[in-house]
């Protein structure tokens, strides 16, 4: 599940789990929900000055949609398709993830201090920055090697958020596990620290430098739109002007 917790200007948002199992954060309807509803949270009591921390116990960020919930929605079904329907359905869900992210009116830093992957890391790079563990994280983009195509919003967001070609066939097209440091270097992730500590520390940094801006939260969510406009047309994101409060 997660927690949302406020220390300050900062939200935290933590996926958690009491077991192993649990702590591999995968996607599936529940945690969908859970996580739009500490959004929600969140945007109700945004701020300028406010900014997002998100983090996760465990040895995953998160590893994707819960493909084992879709098997078990088809154990309990007569349909032939159950499965895939469900896939499809979580696909779905967690647009709205992706969408309340791009639309948070305030900066957004991912604590990646375990693995992401497939639809964990399209969630991690759904926040305008990423700091990563060196020690025990890979991203990996897995759909090539379990034999799914890419959902046309993951794409769209892939191709915004990394700019290199190669580092995006890389991603994609070899289905890489990729570390912290190749992530930085292919401009994916901010920056890489050695320890889960330092990750952590990084984010509330720069949660905190961010946040002493105290920027228009509505004029920060409109221009970061601007900055994607092929995955926010694809997920319904309209554009709308804003002018400064005086003027």
């Amino acid at each position: 599940m997660c927690t949302l917790e406020k220390r300050g200007s900062i939200f935290f948002l933590t996926l958690t789990g009491a077991s192993k199992k649990d702590q591999e954060h995968r996607l599936n309807p529940t945690l969908i929900a859970a996580i739009r509803a500490a959004l929600s949270e969140v945007r109700s009591q945004a701020v300028p000055g406010s900014a997002l921390v998100t983090r996760a116990e465990g040895r995953f960020f998160s590893n994707g949609f819960d493909l084992r919930h879709a098997q078990a929605v088809a154990a309990a079904s007569t349909a032939a398709d159950a499965a895939a329907a469900e896939v499809i359905n979580m696909v779905n869900l967690f647009r709205g993830v992706v969408s309340d992210l791009l639309t948070l009116p305030m900066p957004t830093v991912a604590a990646v201090t375990g693995h992401a992957a497939a639809a964990g890391l399209i969630l991690a790079i759904s926040h305008d920055y990423v700091v990563m563990t060196k020690s025990r994280a890979v991203l990996y983009l897995s759909e090539l090697d379990i034999g799914m195509s890419l959902p046309d919003y993951f794409t769209a967001l892939i191709k915004g958020k990394v700019g290199s070609s190669a580092a995006r066939r890389e991603l994609a097209l070899r289905a890489a596990k990729i570390g912290a440091d190749a992530a930085v270097r292919m401009g994916i992730v901010d920056a890489a620290y050695d320890s889960a500590e330092e990750v952590a520390a990084a984010a509330v940094q720069t949660a905190e430098e961010l946040g002493k801006k105290e920027w228009s939260g509505e004029a920060y969510a409109e221009i970061r739109k601007s900055l994607y406009p092929d995955v926010c047309g694809l997920l319904g994101l309209e554009e709308k002007t804003v002018f400064p409060s005086k003027l």
